[in-house]
């Protein structure tokens, strides 16, 4: 299976028309040029029942060249306190990760990305991490979210709470 440009630029085509044919509740994706078909703005409304609900969280989501072959960066444009989130804004989730064997055995290869993925596939993904009661621990990208999650979960939901509120008023500024 080989890639080449034209089949990604219509492949991201494709997808994009779909998203926008037929939007996904707590999402909302479009191009960040209109020129630019691997550069994305993504909006993900805080998810019900989560600690964040009510927020507003900007992304963004660059294809490499390879796409589908290889995955896509997702990267928060707001500020996020999550043990899965580094302290630049990338996401760091099994689906983003390259194809293959994971070098320290944390992932099965069918956890990690495959080209059947798309954007609606991570941006579920995404929205299920945001959801869950517990962050998970295992292999986490921000140790000192992780830290305080193990040790002062109060004081993490607080903090995460915060930066959903900030996250709400900058949307509408």
């Amino acid at each position: 299976m080989t890639s080449s440009p034209s089949g990604n630029t219509l492949l991201l085509q494709r997808q994009l028309k779909e998203l926008r044919k037929h939007p996904v509740e707590g999402f909302s994706a479009g191009l960040k040029d209109e020129t630019n078909l691997y550069h994305w703005e993504i909006m993900i409304i805080g998810p019900a029942d989560s600690l964040y609900e009510g927020g507003f969280l900007r992304a963004e989501l660059v294809f490499p060249p390879e796409y589908p072959l290889l995955p896509p960066t997702l990267k928060f444009l707001t500020q996020m306190w999550h043990p899965n989130v580094y302290s630049d804004g990338r996401l760091c989730i099994s689906i983003l990760h390259a194809p293959g064997t994971d070098e320290w055995g944390y992932e099965d290869p069918g956890e990690r990305w495959l080209p059947v993925h798309s954007v609606e596939s991570i941006l579920v993904s995404v929205i299920s991490l945001l959801s869950a009661d517990v962050p998970d621990l295992n292999s986490p990208a921000n140790v000192d979210a992780a830290k305080q999650v193990r040790e002062d979960f109060a004081g993490y939901k607080k903090k995460v709470r915060r930066l959903v509120r900030q996250s709400a008023e900058e949307a509408f500024d």
